[in-house]
C-alpha cells in the first residue's frame, strides 16, 4: 500500500503560481495513474488531473487546461501539480490520489487560498 503526502500549498494572490507536491513511499508512483482532485468548502470533491501510469498520459479538468501541469518524477517518487494564472475559484483544499486497480489511495490535502 502506498502513502502520499501532500505539500507547497499556501496563500497567493490571483494570477500567481503555486507547485504542488506529492511524496509517496511504501510503494513507487510509477506503481499507478496518479491523480490530483480538489475539495472547495461546501462542494465535493472534483477531478482536477491524471498522468496514466503506463505511457504517461496527462488528462485535465476543462476548467484548469492550459493553466495547470500533473507531472511525474520517478527518481524522486514524487508528483508535482504545477499551478498558474490561479484564479480565487481554485481556493480548495487538494489532494493526492494513487489509482490503483481496485482501489484509490489518498493523501491528507494541502490547502490552497488564492485571494483576488
Amino acid at each position: 500500500q502506498v502513502q502520499l503526502v501532500e505539500s507547497g500549498g499556501g496563500l497567493v494572490q490571483a494570477g500567481g503560481s503555486l507547485r504542488l507536491s506529492c511524496a509517496a513511499s511504501g510503494r513507487t508512483v510509477s506503481s499507478y495513474g496518479m491523480a490530483w482532485f480538489r475539495q472547495a468548502p461546501g462542494k465535493e470533491r472534483e477531478f482536477v488531473a491524471r498522468i496514466s501510469r503506463s505511457d504517461g498520459m496527462t488528462y485535465y479538468a476543462d476548467f484548469v487546461r492550459g493553466r495547470f501541469t500533473i507531472s511525474r518524477d520517478n527518481a524522486k517518487n514524487t508528483v508535482h501539480l504545477q499551478m498558474s494564472s490561479l484564479k480565487p475559484e481554485d481556493t480548495a483544499v487538494y489532494y493526492c490520489a494513487a489509482e490503483g486497480v481496485a482501489a484509490r489511495y489518498w493523501g491528507q490535502g494541502t490547502q490552497v487560498t488564492v485571494s483576488s
